[in-house]
């Protein structure tokens, strides 16, 4: 009886060891059936495919991108009197980077939609509080220039800056906001801290922006000096134009026998006249009301008759560093552009337009 366990027991050993060996063979091989190696009956021809292509060994290494940048130009042409250049071709204009000339690219002259902020000083500087006064007063008589597509922004400044009205087609509601400006706050003027706020909420807005400054210019009380303001203005793209409101004020001084220098004022003049040079516009420095509503309709009509050319650095596009640019008006042979007026007199052409831009620094990836 035990003879014979042992024999089942050990013809079982042999059928288990038999089976895994199977399963293991199975395992190493495709299985046959539909999901197999073999044809199904019936079953369309399979075609083989082909064996994928050796891709070449990647090189060890960086590889190297740059990008170079495409410089776009805002520019106003007019005569020294201040009369518009309309008109003018692609072949009217030459741009000089770094004493190098550049091939313009694309050219475009229209009277494209104003999108402009009135960044204005509302301070409490001055006897009962002239200047804020003067600038509100002043600022009212720009909306009677702007048309139904323009866009306009309110911006008050003192202290710190406040956009009392984002950007709308709506004249009625930045109106109605200046409307509403009754007591300032502080006797501070931070116009530093102020403009450079303002270009940076510009830097996204897409196509020709611009900036109108109503202020003296006198600044008291910002984080950013002199210096670091004009470094930050060579990177922007956007227009700024000036108003001071320092004269009648210097004036209604000295007619009250307050006979000092007030450098304090001129100084705020000599710092608008830059920021407005070096983006490409203009500064005004009026002395009377009646002065107002004619440089507001010169602002617009500046804005509307720029010139946008645009082109890309043949030299020093990635150096990080600052690029004058100069703009001259031309004929198509490359000699001077000549103007003559209406009683046959040469007028001298002028160009306005950003003074450079600083190139980003690097432009290589892995």
């Amino acid at each position: 009886m035990r003879a014979n366990l042992s024999k089942v027991w050990l013809a079982f050993l042999a059928g288990a060891l038999s089976f895994g060996l199977g399963a293991m063979n199975a395992r190493g091989q495709a299985p046959e059936g539909p999901q197999g190696g073999q044809k199904q009956p019936g079953a369309p021809p399979v075609e083989p495919k082909p064996a994928p292509p050796q891709q070449k060994p990647q090189e060890a290494g960086a590889s190297i991108s740059v990008e170079v940048p495409v410089v776009t130009l805002d520019v106003i042409a007019a005569t020294n009197r201040g009369d518009l250049l309309t008109g003018l071709k692609k072949e009217n204009f030459r741009v000089i980077d770094d004493g190098t000339a550049q091939t313009i690219s694309n050219f475009g002259s229209s009277e494209a939609p104003i999108t402009i902020v009135m960044l204005m000083e509302f301070s409490s500087r001055g006897y009962y509080d002239w200047f804020a006064y003067q600038a509100k007063y002043w600022a009212d008589a720009f909306f009677p220039q702007l048309k139904k597509n323009d866009w306009v922004a309110l911006v008050t400044f003192d202290m710190k800056s406040r956009v009392e009205v984002d950007f709308t087609q709506n004249k009625d509601e930045v109106r109605n906001a200046l409307y509403h400006l009754y007591f300032p706050g502080f006797s501070e003027s931070n116009v530093f801290d102020a403009i450079l706020d303002t270009t940076d909420r510009l830097k996204d807005v897409k196509g020709k922006k611009a900036i109108l400054v109503l202020a003296t210019g006198v600044d008291t009380f910002s984080k950013h000096t002199l210096d670091q303001t004009m470094k930050l203005l060579r990177q922007t793209d956007t227009t700024i134009f000036c108003v001071g409101l320092d004269k009648p004020y210097i004036n209604f001084l000295e007619s009250h026998g307050s006979l000092g220098s007030h450098m304090n004022y001129l100084q705020g003049e000599n710092q608008l006249k830059t920021f407005a040079q070096m983006t490409g516009g203009y500064s005004w420095f009026p002395q009377f009301d009646g002065e107002i509503p004619g440089i507001f309709q010169t602002i617009t009509a500046f804005l509307r008759n720029q010139y946008s050319l645009s082109y890309t650095p043949t030299t020093g596009a990635n150096d990080g560093k600052f690029h004058k640019v100069k703009v001259e008006l031309v004929k198509p042979d490359g000699s001077p552009l000549e103007v003559i007026d209406q009683k046959g007199k040469k007028q001298k052409v002028v160009v306005y337009a950003r003074e450079g831009y600083t190139a980003v620094k690097g432009g290589v990836g892995d």
